[in-house]
């Protein structure tokens, strides 16, 4: 390759902000998939991770498509999603089983569960560094590159009006996405720096704690508490995790947690039950492993399902909190078993296909 913005490159980054920020900024949905930036020199393609990894050969049909509709010369952020299968919601599921190490399950899921390329920015094009230019030019340029692209690559919508930007707050959540961002008008590119304002969505549920994982410092503090909630079979479901604490909480917690300590016998999340009674509920023992590294071990301890915790999250993927929880609270008067999926907020239903039209 021999373009003006050479891979790898590191993307831009935001600050997490409670409010949609005021002032002279750009507003856009925030895409809840893989950030990459594509890199296009005639026939040759790259896309890079947000770490600068190479990802090319898990999306066969990107590269097609970036060959099909991106210009010839070109560097371009974005992000790579996959739609459900009738095109209403983001399926982030889908888009994690598509990092396989096998060539040929990669091609399979690539008919199966194609991906898109959600542009948001311009890094270069021919060749002109596009990156000292202010993000309205850096805008304009990438409109115009992009004005016969075809999907699955798309061009993200902008707006400068914050109300429109709150609008799309509320309502894009239904069709799976994360939030909004925010991007000054007169800014340039950096990478790795976090200059520009993301707005996710927040709320709290109160959970059961069923398990936790040792901390990699010893084994006398906590990890991570795994957290259930209770489905209308009345079967615990694993939720996911909190993991974020101050050492000295996790050493606080790890002695707070030890009555409760229990054997697998007659727990929840007992794999040998749960494989003889075929519980619908997901539990934590499924997946003793890590897909990412095969040498990180998820085994946990089993608790006695009777601590309540308050935690805050962004959305739901499914049955699963999307990302790592936050604690709050502990909630000592609610009773384990009242814990359930009603709770939960639903968000406004919004079709994807409205921002992502199909093939």
């Amino acid at each position: 390759m021999d373009l003006p913005v050479m891979p790898p490159v590191s993307p831009m980054l935001a600050k997490s902000v409670r409010d949609i920020p005021d002032g002279d900024l750009s507003y856009e949905p925030k895409w809840d998939g893989f950030r990459s930036i594509i890199f296009r020199d005639g026939n040759e393609v790259e896309i890079g991770s947000r770490n600068e990894r190479p990802m090319t050969r898990y999306f066969p049909e990107l590269v097609a498509a970036v060959l099909a509709s991106l210009p010839e010369r070109s560097v371009i952020d974005g992000e790579i999603v996959v739609p459900d299968a009738d095109g209403q919601r983001l399926n982030f599921e889908a888009l994690l089983q598509r990092i396989h190490p096998a060539d040929s399950r990669v091609r399979l899921l690539a008919e199966q569960t194609p991906a898109s390329f959600v542009a948001f920015d311009l890094l270069a094009l021919g060749s002109q560094d596009c990156t000292g230019l202010p993000f309205s030019r850096r805008r304009e340029m990438l409109e115009e590159a992009l004005i016969d692209a075809r999907p699955p690559i798309y061009l993200t919508p902008t707006t400068w009006d914050r109300n429109v930007a709150a609008e799309w707050f509320r309502q894009f959540e239904g069709a799976g996405l994360d939030g909004v961002v925010a991007k000054p008008l007169e800014g340039g590119y950096e990478p790795d720096k976090r200059v520009m304002f993301k707005i996710k969505h927040e709320r709290t549920a109160d959970c059961v704690v069923a398990g936790y994982r040792v901390h990699k410092s010893g084994p006398d503090a906590i990890g991570s508490l795994l957290l259930g909630l209770y489905n209308e079979a009345g079967n615990l479901a694993s939720v996911g995790v909190i993991g974020a604490f101050p050492m000295a909480m996790r050493k606080a917690l790890f002695k707070e947690v030890q009555p409760l300590v229990t054997s697998f016998e007659g727990h929840p999340w007992n794999w040998a039950a749960s494989e003889q009674a075929q519980y619908a509920a997901r539990h934590p023992r499924a997946a003793e492993g890590s897909r990412w590294n095969a040498q990180k071990d998820l085994s946990f301890v089993p608790l006695r399902p009777e601590r309540v915790v308050e935690v805050r999250y962004e959305h739901m993927e499914g049955t699963r909190f999307r990302h790592t929880a936050q604690w709050v609270r502990w909630r000592d008067d609610r009773d384990p078993r009242s814990c359930g999926f009603e709770q939960l907020e639903e968000p406004v239903t919004f079709n994807l296909a409205e921002i992502l039209p199909p093939v």
